[in-house]
């Protein structure tokens, strides 16, 4: 009986290790293979030679995007709407989700409805549009920062964190002569650093890959992200390749275009995996914590 037991959990054991390396290997693979496309030939590329190893490596795809100008200041404009929208969500998350995690706030339960609503009814897209235009935002950084302040899900989950902090701080700090906004800077904040990690990296996330807002709102070419950028090389590489295939444009050109595409996608998602394992002992325990309790 034991022994037909470990047979059977050794059986799981395997299933369970083929299973996890297949779901590894598609997760991975992608992102290597559009690393060792980017460094090999891009003539084996387009011959679809390509596979598990470069083919006769170069990096003057890389050196063609540093020579650049506009993918740097796109790249720049990316890292300021990153970093200033992320402190933003920050802020006003965390003054919505403290008073909402707090039992002694009156019509807690009520608020907290009518902003959970706002996940599933929301006015759309033009009518965002138009408030953005009325409030004259229209062409600015502030157009992409501002309307998505706060996060409906991700404050639920930080107010749900808070709502886990001892209630006696809160009234030691109180009989201490500390009002609430001396409260949440001196004590939720320290003790809320897994929550705030797991939310700075989901808000940052967000706005790095943030693509349809600057589409709808941004209209100087010099204040584009790197996404805009990026999307406008796709659509050229793919212009190249229709060109290509009825003989309007050379091989070299489309070749290039090949290259210089995958090298821009590593080049921006490069910046996210490498903050990633810095904040990942942070995020699983702030995630975990945040979905369990209440």
């Amino acid at each position: 009986m034991n022994s037909q037991k470990k047979l059977g959990s050794r059986a799981f054991d395997v299933a369970n290790l083929i299973a996890l390396a297949a779901l590894v290997f598609v997760t991975i693979y992608p992102l290597y293979y559009i690393g060792i496309v980017s460094i090999s030939d891009g003539t084996a590329v387009n011959r679809g030679d390509v596979r598990l190893l470069p083919v006769d490596p170069t990096f003057e795809a890389y050196l063609t995007v540093f020579r650049n100008k506009d993918i740097w200041r796109a790249y720049s404009n990316t890292i300021i709407y990153t970093v200033a929208g992320t402190l933003i969500n920050l802020f006003f998350s965390s003054l919505c989700a403290y008073p909402l995690s707090r039992k002694d706030f009156y019509g807690r339960s009520v608020f907290t409805f009518i902003i959970a609503l706002t996940m599933f009814l929301s006015g759309g897209m033009i009518p965002l549009y138009i408030v953005v235009r009325k409030l004259r935002l229209i062409d600015t950084m502030w157009a992409l920062v501002l309307p998505g302040a706060v996060n409906t899900f991700n404050m639920i989950i930080m107010r749900t964190f808070f709502q886990g902090i001892p209630a006696s701080l809160h009234e030691s700090a109180r009989i201490d002569g500390a009002n609430d906004i001396r409260v949440l800077r001196s004590i939720v904040l320290p003790l809320s650093m897994p929550i705030m990690a797991t939310m700075t990296l989901f808000y940052a996330v967000q706005h790095w890959n943030s693509f349809f807002n600057a589409l709808i709102y941004l209209n100087t070419k010099a204040k584009y992200p790197v996404q805009i950028m990026l999307r406008n090389i796709v659509v050229a590489s793919e212009f190249a390749d229709q060109q290509a295939d009825i003989g309007s444009v050379s091989t070299n050109f489309n070749v290039v275009a090949q290259n210089y595409k995958y090298a821009v996608i590593m080049i921006t998602v490069l910046p996210i995996i490498c903050a990633y394992p810095f904040l990942q002992k942070h995020f699983a325990k702030g995630a975990m914590i945040g979905a369990i309790k209440g």
